[in-house]
């Protein structure tokens, strides 16, 4: 794949800020956008926009076509046994909110536990805090090995007979790990638990086949795979989704509705409430085609050289600390430039055009675990370059460089 080429096709990175080209490296908060996701979303509203399912005419046709041509995109895209197994939601959180407020909840009891780990993102951590409390689980945590990774004997020996919820990070959004997530699974299984996997920081950068990690359920979010921002999705499997009640009522999702009783739609619809996110699902659809269209094996390997020249580049910096495993690693590297804070790195690279993330990155117990308070992170994808990291490199040299001199 040609980054420079397909750098050309997001009209936002044709800019200068602060007098200078942007730089832009936060891909793991936001993705950037393509012409042909603004276009399909252009189009839509030009074109089809009209409510869907239960228009006859034929505006309402075309976008019930276009909502659901996307669900279809989604299931190929996860490789999903069923169409029915794909549910739109605003994004990770609210799929992962959606499994522990409505699965857990039903199967958890006083006694039962659910595993997760400590470099979970706040929304794969904060609904099971939350479904532990409402029905009187333990929750448990699979312990990180110094270098942040986690081991498959400590999944082992964490995992037991009482477990009811394994919930796990494919990719942390920190540290830059791969979760084993297709062993974890089979030990779940193992012990009668289901398994939950956040992919949003996976999904946008490899392959993802939901039937060959058997997980149970596994949520994505759009706008960090180049599509719009408020759309996502959760894959869970038919059986467990069919015998799981609703947690959001209205219209959309129902059957048959009386004075005192109302029943629900089949799958997918019932969890899926009121108006839908229409443009946001024809967008999603469009970006996984230009994803496809590009290789998602393309952009895994094309990231990981970049992580690894961007190892190289950093090295050359005095004090700047690499949070995470060595080798291998996705197109992300979370850092602290010795005692700079990683706002004030943030803010002289900003001035420099170059745009990175500051702060805890919703991961706080992992900070405290890092004995940061927060950090800085650069992340990668599909149209970012060398270039772009020797800017990040120089950049971050002056800011050392400045501090220095400030301080002395």
């Amino acid at each position: 794949m040609n980054a420079l080429e397909i750098r050309k096709l997001f009209p936002i990175l044709h800019q200068e800020v602060n007098g200078h080209p942007l730089v832009y490296l936060d891909s793991a908060a936001t993705s950037q956008k393509p012409v042909q996701v603004i276009e399909a979303i252009k189009q839509y509203y030009e074109r089809d926009n009209a409510n869907v399912h239960r228009g006859v005419h034929t505006l309402g046709s075309r976008a019930t076509d276009a909502y659901e041509g996307a669900r279809e995109k989604v299931q190929r895209f996860l490789h999903a046994r069923h169409t029915e197994e794909i549910i739109f939601t605003r994004g990770t959180t609210t799929a992962l909110n959606l499994v522990a407020s409505s699965y857990a909840r039903s199967v958890c009891r006083e006694g039962d536990e659910i595993v997760i780990t400590p470099m979970e993102h706040h929304s794969n951590l904060i609904p099971w805090q939350q479904a532990a409390k409402a029905t009187g689980a333990t929750l448990k945590y699979i312990p990180l090995q110094p270098d942040g990774s986690i081991s498959l004997t400590d999944v082992e020996n964490t995992i037991t007979d009482k477990t009811k919820i394994v919930s796990v990070v494919y990719v942390s959004n920190v540290l830059g790990v791969v979760n084993p997530v297709k062993e974890i699974a089979a030990t779940a299984h193992r012990h009668g638990a289901k398994m939950v996997v956040d992919g949003a920081q996976s999904t946008p950068h490899m392959k993802v086949d939901v039937q060959d990690l058997d997980c149970d359920f596994y949520a994505l979010s759009g706008h960090k795979m180049c599509a719009p921002t408020g759309i996502g999705a959760l894959y869970g499997k038919k059986e467990l989704l069919e015998n799981m009640e609703p947690i959001e009522y209205g219209g959309e999702m129902i059957d048959f509705v009386d004075l005192y009783e109302s029943t629900w739609k089949d799958l997918p619809w019932r969890f899926e409430g009121g108006t839908p996110i229409i443009a946001g699902a024809v967008g999603l659809g469009a970006a996984i085609d230009f994803l496809q269209d590009i290789g998602l094996e393309n952009i895994h390997h094309h990231e990981e050289k970049l992580a690894a020249y961007a190892m190289d580049r950093l090295s050359e910096i005095p004090d700047l600390v690499i949070y995470g495993p060595k080798g291998k690693r996705p197109g992300l590297i979370t850092f602290n430039l010795g005692d700079v804070h990683p706002h004030d790195v943030a803010t002289v690279l900003d001035a420099e055009g170059v745009a990175v993330r500051a702060g805890h990155h919703c991961c706080q117990p992992l900070m405290r675990w890092l004995k940061a308070s927060a950090t800085a992170r650069a992340s990668f994808y599909l149209y970012n370059t060398e270039q772009d990291i020797d800017r990040l490199t120089d950049a971050l040299k002056r800011t050392k460089e400045y501090f220095s001199h400030a301080i002395g």
